[in-house]
């Protein structure tokens, strides 16, 4: 396991390295950061991307995409993957939304986590990215990254976010989990990581803990 200080130093390191490194989501409001989280699951967010143009040209906020039938939904969104399931959370989320919080979307841990299709990385995502908290959002690029660097030591998401809420200042969480994925994108891949050019392999402790393909 790494030090707090060697924690800093890589999250120093990663900084430096993506200074461009933010959420990497297309979208216009609250709502739409919402339903672009929740479609991203399992899948890329520059197929999400691609996708929600035409869909929120259609149903821009909670009031519109109801009005829109499972089978509608699913034809603008077909190209990302579990596009059925995703539909029906969707509309499901937007219903909810509609009948307990006058379809604005609410800006705590707890009533975002009640909506269907919100689960932990979403909210968290969803709180830091439109509320501007201090969150840590595991998906599988932070969960990988967490465990491989020697940052966390464990084999379950949720106990990897609260050890990396131990590990890195509460200041820097938002931060942290923008660099580590934008490090495992470009250079920690889950296989065949370019170590050679890795700007903390003299830190990291190559733990080797398997990637999750499901979160």
């Amino acid at each position: 396991m790494l030090t707090k200080k060697e924690v800093v130093k890589v999250i120093d390191v990663l900084e430096e390295t993506y200074p461009d490194a933010k959420c990497a989501l297309d979208y216009g409001t609250l709502y739409q950061l919402l339903v672009s989280v929740i479609l991203s699951a399992q899948t890329t967010d520059v197929s999400v991307n691609k996708a929600t143009p035409a869909l929120f040209a259609a149903a821009p906020d909670a009031a519109s995409m109801v009005k829109l039938s499972e089978e509608e939904l699913q034809d603008y969104i077909r190209s990302i993957g579990l596009y059925k399931n995703k539909s029906r959370s969707v509309l499901a989320m937007s219903r909810m939304l509609l009948e307990k919080f006058g379809g604005q979307v609410p800006g705590t841990f707890e009533e975002l986590t009640s909506l269907p299709g919100v689960g932990r990385k979403t909210a968290n995502v969803v709180l830091a990215e439109g509320f501007g908290q201090q969150q840590i959002a595991v998906d599988t690029h932070v969960f990988r990254l967490a465990n491989r660097i020697g940052i966390t030591a464990e084999k379950d998401v949720l106990k990897t976010e609260l050890g990396l809420q131990k590990a890195i200042p509460h200041d820097r969480w938002t931060l942290a989990h923008h660099a580590l994925i934008f490090h495992g994108r470009r250079c920690c891949h889950a296989r065949g990581p370019e170590c050679g050019r890795c700007p903390i392999n003299d830190i990291c402790e190559k733990n080797g803990v398997n990637d999750v393909q499901t979160l």
